[in-house]
């Protein structure tokens, strides 16, 4: 377990503990601590929504995914299996929930791999006003002034930011987020290297739409448009969710220490 995690469960316990204590003899401040204890408990509750990608190898462009809900304390299939792109080069190490600490290839800028590891969802950025009929999730719409810079030397490297339209920036039409490609229609992100941005550790990586059956990306995961509009979909807030991309064995080897769906569970997915 992490290390953080295993903290925090021994902080809300010993609050607990705290709190029954001086509910006997200040209720008030028992009432304080009581909504201390379930908040911390929120805020460190496991995630209820996961989507799983599988590369065969770090060098695979292309792989499968699928979206997996937690009952209980077992994962359930919720997806079928979907085939998606990466990087043009495959993957290497990210900065998320995990990932960055591991030994190996670590992604930078520019290095046309997608990021590996297990990362929070973030919000939807899309060039609409709403999402798809019946989703229900944090989403920005972005505009002509909207940018998110990828330029290590950029000091908003990395970060969604809005720029005065009166008084834009000499780089801003190098970053902008509005373009005329149909393949930003949807942008979902994946945080990587956002809390916070490390300087050439890789920036803007979403799920987004694919521009061919056959065409990797610069680093996202990308699908066809019912498959991404199916996630969208399917995501909510209170769900907490996360996003796992791993070549085969990596994931074979790590599935029980992450907390990720068993290999029973993923049989489809990790089908060769």
């Amino acid at each position: 377990m992490n290390v953080i995690v295993l903290f925090s469960y021994c902080l809300i316990a010993l609050l607990g503990a705290f709190t029954a204590v001086v509910l006997s003899s200040y209720r008030p401040a028992a009432i304080v601590l009581t909504v201390t204890v379930l908040l911390l408990s929120s805020a460190f509750a496991a995630p209820e929504q996961v989507i799983v990608s599988i590369a065969p190898t770090w060098d695979s462009p292309t792989g499968k995914l699928q979206c997996f809900e937690r009952v209980g304390n077992r994962w359930r299939a919720v997806s079928g299996v979907v085939p998606v792109l990466y990087g043009a080069k495959g993957l290497a190490w990210g900065r998320g929930i995990h990932g960055q600490n591991e030994t190996g290839l670590h992604k930078v800028e520019r290095d046309k791999r997608a990021p590996a590891g297990v990362f929070r969802i973030g919000k939807i950025y899309t060039h609409d006003t709403a999402l798809p009929a019946g989703a229900n999730y944090p989403f920005f719409t972005i505009t002509k002034n909207c940018a998110w810079p990828d330029d290590p030397a950029n000091p908003y490297y990395n970060r969604h930011i809005t720029v005065d339209p009166a008084n834009k920036p000499e780089w801003f039409e190098k970053q902008k987020m509005r373009h005329n490609d149909f393949a930003y229609r949807w942008l979902v992100e994946i945080r990587h290297n956002s809390d916070p941005p490390v300087s050439d550790a890789g920036s803007a990586i979403f799920f987004h739409l694919r521009r061919g059956v056959d065409r990797p990306s610069a680093g996202c995961t990308v699908m066809a448009e019912k498959d991404l509009v199916n996630i969208i979909r399917w995501l909510r807030a209170s769900g907490k969710p996360r996003y796992a991309l791993l070549p085969r064995e990596e994931y074979e080897s790590r599935w029980k220490q992450w907390n990720l769906p068993p290999p029973e569970t993923a049989a489809r997915l990790l089908k060769k």
